[in-house]
């Protein structure tokens, strides 16, 4: 850890300052570092570091970006996905953390028998049911993982969520928690920057870390 840039050893530290906080071993929660939008110099330092998960919003900026890059690293996509990119998505990312809506999973699940191939899916639940921002609605979210699980035949490992920017965090961390356990699912990605202590604290399994790493984007 001593060659990692300061700001992204930081953060590695606070992660498990949090983790052993809330009385949780540092190692079951993951950093996915969203190098979304940075230029390769700024991620360059923090894979030579050690980082090898690394967050992406889009599909296309992510194939130019880690294109012949990407052995022996993980790829979540985080950014809402359109139908017409899922072929894409499916081949290139190993876990898509943004399915919302049933025409979507459909598609998933089509391109997965057509591939071969499967990424790890997150349900992202829209927990401050804000009309901007992609998501299922909590009420409808466990007929909606029922229906990825049952109709199309999608195992969706956890869920996702991104919580009002104006309101406490804490409430829809906790929210998220309850519909993940009682649908039987075991990984929660929820925590940004500003608050993901916060959600180590509610049970966080990877915390979606951007501008603390990397700095703010120009």
């Amino acid at each position: 850890m001593s060659a990692a840039p300061e700001a992204y050893a930081d953060v590695v530290a606070r992660i498990a300052r949090a983790a052993q906080a809330a009385g949780r071993d540092p190692a079951d929660v993951t950093l996915v570092a969203v190098s979304k939008m940075q230029p390769w110099e700024a991620i360059q330092p923090v894979l030579e570091a050690g980082q090898r998960v690394f967050g992406e919003n889009r599909v296309q900026e992510a194939m130019a970006r880690w294109e012949n890059r990407a052995d022996g690293l993980t790829l979540h996509l985080i950014g809402p996905l359109q139908t017409n990119k899922a072929r894409e998505a499916v081949a290139f990312f190993d876990v898509i953390e943004s399915v919302d809506r049933e025409k979507l999973a459909r598609v998933l699940a089509e391109e997965v028998q057509k591939q071969g191939r499967s990424p790890r899916f997150y349900v992202q639940v829209n927990t401050g049911e804000e009309e901007q921002k992609a998501g299922v609605l909590p009420a409808d979210a466990d007929a909606f993982i029922t229906t990825c699980r049952g109709t199309y035949g999608l195992q969706p490992e956890g869920l996702m969520c991104i919580p009002p920017a104006d309101e406490p965090a804490g409430p829809h961390f906790a929210l998220l928690r309850k519909i993940a356990a009682r649908n039987g699912l075991a990984k929660l990605s929820m925590g940004m920057s500003g608050d993901f202590e916060t959600a180590i604290r509610f049970g966080a399994t990877s915390v979606r870390v951007g501008s603390a790493v990397f700095g703010v984007r120009s």
